[in-house]
């Protein structure tokens, strides 16, 4: 017995290496860094055609150019609000491009984004756009402010403030550029007129998509007669040759876009390229992209100049004149439209 025991030694050994090999093959593997990535990025709804047209092609021609790596994008759009939610209900993204740093503060709150994305040039803010009214050809109902849509007979279309982010701006287009206007006459912001002015216009409110871009689609059907939105909206409808007129507000907001990284779906061998995808949308290859698609450089006004059909706004407003969206919201969105306005229409 003793004698035969050293024979059945290799074949324990074979055995044991085979299982192992048998073993190791069944784990997944760790991705190689020297493979091609791909980046999955959440944007509110008109993000659309500057990430997709120009932003993702001039970035993953930098990356390769630089590391030999090829870089490709996953998208997915909808209001504001609503890619937030989908993001907090465990939906997979590396990158969050949001209408209203609220819903930055959000993902913050539920342990999904760590980096501060103030620490970002611009303190986060990747571009911005002033709210206007689009009218049908000709100006039929003869709007040329934000309380021309109060008169009889006018059937507005409004992104819904619950879904989207950039209806919420509306709302403070419309409330802000009453306080700033009373302001300028009076010295002092009339708040019951700004209130008055808001309930008025939302009871020809007609219909409520849930983001601008859908908002957008059904003006485009013919729908409605007038639409508040994003100025990039009506440019890039003129562009694509929609018959649409374009009314500047004397007194209207501006909208910040945050751009933030999801770090809970970051594992560490994307980790840079990740961060250099957040860091280049501040360049100026990539501010320069965001105003040709109409957007306004957050970094560089001269940049702006370069686009000629950027409005000028005689009066503009910023997040700020409202204390930010710490105080925004719950004053002006929940305190005074959905508590005054929604809920007495």
């Amino acid at each position: 017995m003793r004698k035969s025991a050293p024979h059945r030694r290799p074949t324990i050994l074979v055995a044991f290496m085979l299982m192992s090999l048998l073993v190791s093959s069944c784990l997944p593997k760790p991705p190689a860094e020297s493979g091609d990535v791909n980046l999955t990025v959440y944007g509110f709804s008109i993000m659309k055609e500057s990430l997709e047209k120009s932003i993702y092609p001039g970035f993953a021609a930098k990356w390769k150019a630089e590391h030999g790596q090829e870089v490709r994008f996953t998208s997915s759009y909808a209001g504001s609000e609503t890619i937030t939610n989908q993001i907090l209900q465990g939906v997979k993204a590396d990158i969050a491009i949001l209408s209203i740093e609220r819903d930055a503060l959000r993902l913050k709150e539920g342990g999904f984004v760590t980096t501060d994305w103030h620490a970002f040039p611009q303190k986060g803010i990747i571009n911005k756009t002033p709210f206007v009214i689009l009218v049908r050809p000709g100006n039929p109902k003869g709007i040329h402010d934000f309380v021309d849509l109060a008169k009889p007979g006018v059937k507005l279309i409004h992104p819904d403030p619950v879904s989207s982010g950039g209806a919420q701006w509306s709302v403070l287009a419309i409330y802000g550029s009453e306080l700033v206007k009373s302001e300028k006459q009076s010295g002092e912001p009339d708040q019951v007129r700004a209130l008055q002015t808001l309930r008025a216009i939302w009871r020809n409110v007609i219909s409520t998509p849930g983001s601008a871009r859908e908002a957008r689609t059904q003006f485009e059907t013919g729908f409605g007669d007038a639409l508040i939105t994003y100025e990039l909206e009506g440019l890039l409808m003129k562009q694509a040759g929609n018959p649409v007129q374009i009314i500047v507000p004397q007194a209207t907001i501006f909208s910040e876009h945050p751009a933030v990284v999801i770090d809970r779906s970051v594992v560490a061998t994307r980790r840079p390229v990740i961060d250099a995808f957040i860091q280049y949308l501040w360049s100026e290859e990539a501010q320069r992209a965001f105003v040709k698609y109409h957007f306004r450089s957050s970094t560089n006004d001269a940049l702006n100049q370069e686009n000629k059909e950027l409005a000028n706004i005689e009066m503009p407003i910023t997040i700020d004149y409202f204390g930010g969206w710490v105080k925004a919201y719950p004053e002006v969105i929940e305190g005074i439209f959905r508590d005054q306005v929604q809920r007495r229409k």
